[in-house]
């Protein structure tokens, strides 16, 4: 019996076994990898790389699908279905002397939450394969100056090497989205370009800078620098965000005087 997609989830199945097995070569799944898949859906990804060897925990929040799953995937011994939200799953906890690889066609509705949660977790995740709304991924893979560029672009930057692999259509998906859909793939950094970085101020100033992408540095900053401190940096204060590097927000971040009270 099918399943019918539940909007409330952000359902979209993956059917198409073409791009169905194009991700499987781009993931390239090995037996010696512990791959965590996010929402398997139907598993119809999940059969394709599980047929690796591979060690593969799946994380569904659907309780119909999990039943499906479980039917289809109990009988390999390196399968392990959570019961989960993955927005509240701690992904360390399955990182236990190995890195994980992570892997998931996200719901469009909470895609770029789940993204920064899991950027957190770059320290035991080797890389990430993701379905997502194909201006996410531009939005990830964006350039300064280019009208993508923002928070989204600026912070995955920061923690990963970020590579566009292809393209997919509506027609892939049961039912079709209204979008078209890419694939991404985000690798962590080993080293971070720019350890002395707090992310966390740094999301603040990126939040801030863009708060209204068409306002100026100056407006945008009013009570937290003055031109002078941000011309010292280079940094034309009459200049919008879309036009500063991840290096000048990275400097920004670096400055000691900005404000608190609004945190």
């Amino acid at each position: 019996m099918n399943h019918r997609p539940r909007k409330r989830f952000g359902q979209n199945f993956l059917r198409d076994e073409g791009v169905i097995h194009a991700i499987a070569r781009a993931v390239a799944a090995h037996k010696t990898d512990h791959i965590v898949e996010i929402g398997p859906g139907e598993g119809a990804l999940t059969e394709a790389l599980i047929t690796s060897g591979c060690q593969l925990d799946a994380i569904e929040l659907d309780r119909d699908l999990r039943a499906r799953l479980l039917a289809a995937f109990s009988g390999y011994p390196r399968f392990t279905l959570h019961s989960a939200d993955a927005l509240n799953f701690d992904f360390a906890s399955l990182a236990e002397g190995q890195n994980i690889r992570v892997v998931g066609n996200l719901p469009y509705n909470i895609s770029t939450p789940l993204i920064f949660k899991l950027l957190d977790y770059g320290s035991v995740i080797s890389d990430m394969h993701f379905m997502l709304q194909h201006e996410v991924v531009e939005r990830m893979g964006a350039k300064p100056g280019n009208k993508e560029w923002g928070r989204l672009g600026v912070m995955t930057q920061f923690r990963c090497e970020v590579e566009p692999l292809f393209a997919v259509p509506p027609e892939a998906f049961y039912p079709p989205p209204k979008v078209q859909s890419a694939i991404v793939r985000l690798a962590p950094h080993l080293q971070c370009p720019w350890p002395e970085c707090d992310p966390v101020k740094l999301n603040r100033i990126v939040t801030q800078a863009f708060a209204q992408r068409r306002k100026t540095l100056r407006n945008n900053f009013k009570n937290t620098f003055d031109d002078s401190t941000i011309q010292s940096l280079g940094i034309d204060p009459s200049a919008r965000a879309e036009s500063l590097s991840l290096n000048d927000f990275v400097a920004l971040a670096s400055l000691p005087k900005w404000v608190t009270e609004r945190d």
